[in-house]
């Protein structure tokens, strides 16, 4: 077992990896009562779900956690809220796999609806927390600072005890797993997309899992106040531009509704999986949001002028 997160690299793409052994009874494991929908609370349970290959839904219906599979260890990508750690737990054994062989842990974004789990995942499966520099702190103190757009309304969440650098666009390895880091500031400081190719049999597919692009702040914040926070809003443009670009066949979001996934995943799906302008539709839709929210706080700056 390799982790590497200190150098850059290409996307990964090429050769097929194996699976590891799983349920080959459906792509479904024992579904609840109630189907997930994009009104589902972030701790409701969800039945674990194969997205494509290698790649797993372990996370609620409200928020998402992905398992990324293979021989000889396993990424999990995302933490989601304190109460759900528990349930992510019980899906990665309900698939058949031991949380124990979960060799990294990489997150999204460094809030409490998807970092809350964390510490008790890095417990459970005795694996580091792999982020972007700019999260790092907050990980290890469990509380955001006045870098973070929202932080004033954000709530604390249990401190991570071992979380490492990972290098812009670095890759995080387990076995034959590679997950490269794509930098999405712009929702957080330490904002982070992921990728990488999983495939079922000769079929490979590039998997974006893309950090939330909501523009959303606390009541002080102003994402056109330059001076109060320099270069945050075109590191934020760049990042919606970045993603519009990402090769992309496959997209999930930190928020599955985001995505609209629970209309295209299990047994109930009405629109294909595969979309491979899915991350330009994504990324055009953030933009729009940003730019409403410059005019409104340009507006609402113009009211308060004499």
């Amino acid at each position: 077992m390799l982790l590497a997160a200190c150098t850059p690299a290409a996307p990964p793409t090429g050769v097929a990896h194996a699976s590891a052994t799983a349920p080959t009874a459906g792509s479904v494991v024992e579904p609840p009562a109630t189907r997930c929908n994009d009104r589902s609370g972030w701790n409701d349970p969800a039945a674990p779900l194969r997205v494509h290959g290698n790649t797993w839904y372990v996370g609620t219906c409200g928020i998402s956690a992905l398992l990324v599979t293979s021989p000889d260890g396993h990424v999990l990508v995302d933490g989601a809220t304190p109460k759900a750690g528990g349930l992510i737990v019980d899906n990665i054994r309900k698939l058949g796999f031991d949380p124990g062989d979960v060799k990294a842990i990489v997150l999204s974004h460094e809030h409490f609806d998807h970092a809350g789990g964390l510490a008790a995942l890095q417990e459970a499966s005795g694996a580091p927390v792999f982020a972007l520099a700019p999260a790092v702190a907050t990980l290890r103190r469990g509380t955001s600072d006045r870098t973070d757009p929202q932080f004033l309304a954000l709530e604390s969440f249990p401190p991570v005890a071992d979380v490492r650098v990972v290098a812009q666009d670095g890759v995080v390895r387990a076995g034959s797993v590679e997950l490269q880091a794509i930098p999405t500031p712009g929702h957080t400081p330490g904002g982070t997309s992921w990728t990488w190719r999983s495939c079922e049999g000769e079929d490979c597919l590039q998997v974006v899992y893309a950090d939330s692009l909501t523009a959303i702040s606390d009541d002080e914040f102003r994402y056109d106040d330059d001076a109060a926070h320099p270069g945050y809003l075109a590191a934020f443009r760049d990042t919606l531009a970045r993603v519009a670009a990402l090769p992309c066949d496959i997209l999930v979001t930190p928020h599955p509704s985001a995505s609209g996934l629970w209309d295209r995943i299990g047994p109930d799906a009405q629109r294909p999986l595969v979309d491979d302008g899915a991350c330009l539709a994504y990324a055009q839709a953030g933009a729009e949001r940003l730019e409403k929210r410059l005019a409104d706080e340009a507006a609402r700056a113009a009211a308060t002028t004499p």
